[in-house]
């Protein structure tokens, strides 16, 4: 979150370290879980799926370090994840492929919305006045 709130910028060499830790200690199937649940750090029984702002976030700053590829490939990926409606949960469980937690959450809507933004603003921009075309 460092980057997406302006604390420091997203190429600043503690953001890049930072995510890559995140991303070794909190990946499971491609997808960031929230903290390590079973360690007991929150009294609640292990097994907590994957939390989709996590995930949505990690796309912005990939997107925003300037990784197009790798975030809009996860970022089509949790798109996938989205049910007949287009709604998506708080969390996901790679395992059985289904959705837990708080339906539909607004807070994964919000980081979906971001991380798009994101990834349209790192797009190489079209010319604001394109050549004519040839006539004929």
């Amino acid at each position: 979150m460092l980057p997406l709130v302006g604390f420091l910028p997203p190429d600043d060499p503690r953001v890049v370290a930072t995510v890559e830790a995140v991303r070794r200690e909190l990946t499971v199937d491609g997808l960031l879980l929230r903290y390590r649940a079973e360690e007991g750090v929150d009294g609640l029984p292990p097994g907590e799926g994957v939390f989709l702002p996590c995930s949505f976030w990690l796309v912005e700053v990939l997107a925003l370090q300037g990784k197009q590829a790798e975030a809009r490939e996860l970022f089509e990926r949790l798109l996938t994840l989205r049910n007949d409606v287009g709604l998506l949960s708080e969390e996901y469980d790679p395992r059985a492929k289904q959705q837990l937690g708080n339906f539909p959450q607004a807070f994964t809507h919000l980081a979906l919305v971001e991380a798009a933004i994101a990834l349209a603003d790192q797009r190489p921009m079209r010319s604001p006045n394109p050549a004519p075309a040839p006539s004929g």
